[in-house]
């Protein structure tokens, strides 16, 4: 019987991660129209900032920017190989801050480090903490992001660390925010955007119903996977997925996120940028031939300070975006009375979009 060679990665397990250690993720990716386009047939992408070169020009960018959630899933991607590879789930994120707008042209790699650590009670799983940078080639920092996720280990038998679970502040605040460098709506066309909502028009408590659906299929999913190189067996295999609990691939946890989000055009066209990620849970996993609804609430609106003095051109509103499958949103379905989530919830994601104030 031959020897099986060495040189393959089956990636790493809860043992392998120990805290402080820095991971330098292999392949950074240079944008390229296509991969805008792309993500555009993907999720039906509308908001006219990211569309528009003139858009973007009339708002004091030299050209379209990526949508943020491409640049949020490219420097994603490259981390599951050596995070999440042998995850059971990936539990959520926090503090998360966009921190500069990337462009066609602009090559993506990503850095993480293990902040914390700790061994589940079944002694067979544990959750692992990381702190990922996406990294521009000038070696400015795009992205900053806390996620965990719950990790396989390789033996059960193998001896449990020491718990450290790093504290994360539960919303990142408006002094945190980092605009856009040379965005300016001070002449910002709202008929091209598609609506004459402003920051002064939406309400603390109000939800938005996004009507619109949308069904994912097989080939789409995989596709949005590939693309952001997210290598998760979980996604693509079903020969190994098929004897598993659910029976099938699941889709990956951001393929639901910009579903949602491009669905939220139609309520929230006005909201071009988003600023921050304060939370968000992956709450039931997703299939292929399931449709996704959506709908948002707003939790709190905030003014932004641009060297001291007020921005009178655009301000902050912290929405919860709420996935639903198979569902539509018209009760604003989201938690029982026992506080579990319903079945029909996908995602809870708290974040905050920079909007266009009025005049």
């Amino acid at each position: 019987m031959s020897k099986q060679s060495a040189k393959t990665s089956r990636g790493n397990y809860f043992e392998d991660f120990t805290l402080g250690k820095t991971i330098r993720h292999a392949t950074p990716r240079t944008m390229t129209p296509g991969d805008v386009s792309l993500y555009s047939a993907l999720y039906g992408m509308r908001f006219s900032l990211q569309s528009s070169d003139e858009v973007a020009r009339n708002s004091g960018l030299a050209c379209a920017p990526l949508d943020d959630f491409l640049t949020f899933h490219m420097v994603f991607g490259k981390t599951v190989p050596d995070i999440s590879i042998n995850a059971v789930a990936n539990l959520g994120y926090a503090d998360c801050r966009f921190l500069k707008s990337v462009y066609v042209g602009d090559t993506i790699s990503s850095i993480s480090e293990v902040i914390g650590l700790k061994e589940n009670s079944n002694g067979k799983t544990g959750n692992v903490y990381v702190r990922t940078h996406g990294i521009n080639q000038r070696g400015e920092i795009i992205l900053d992001y806390v996620r965990w996720v719950m990790v396989n280990k390789r033996e059960a038998a193998s001896p449990a660390c020491a718990a450290v679970i790093p504290e994360l502040p539960d919303v990142v605040r408006p002094e945190n925010f980092c605009l856009p460098e040379n965005l300016t709506y001070r002449t910002y066309d709202a008929a091209l955007a598609g609506s004459d909502y402003f920051w002064e028009d939406y309400n603390v408590g109000e939800k938005i119903n996004h009507v619109d659906g949308m069904t994912i299929e097989a080939a789409d999913h995989m596709l949005a996977a590939r693309l952001y190189q997210n290598t998760a067996k979980v996604h693509f295999n079903r020969h190994a997925m098929k004897s598993g609990r659910l029976g099938e691939r699941i889709v990956y946890g951001g393929h639901v996120i910009s579903l949602a989000r491009g669905l939220s055009f139609n309520g929230l066209a006005n909201a071009q940028n988003i600023l921050a990620i304060n939370a968000g849970r992956h709450v039931n996993p997703c299939l292929a031939g399931d449709t996704i609804y959506a709908w948002s609430e707003v939790l709190e609106k905030a003014d932004i300070k641009d060297k001291n003095s007020t921005r009178s051109d655009m301000a902050a509103l912290r929405c919860r975006l709420v996935a639903l499958k198979d569902k539509s949103p018209d009760d604003f379905t989201y938690k029982m009375a026992d506080g579990k989530y319903d079945s029909a919830v996908l995602l809870d994601l708290d974040f905050w979009l920079l909007m266009p104030k009025r005049g």
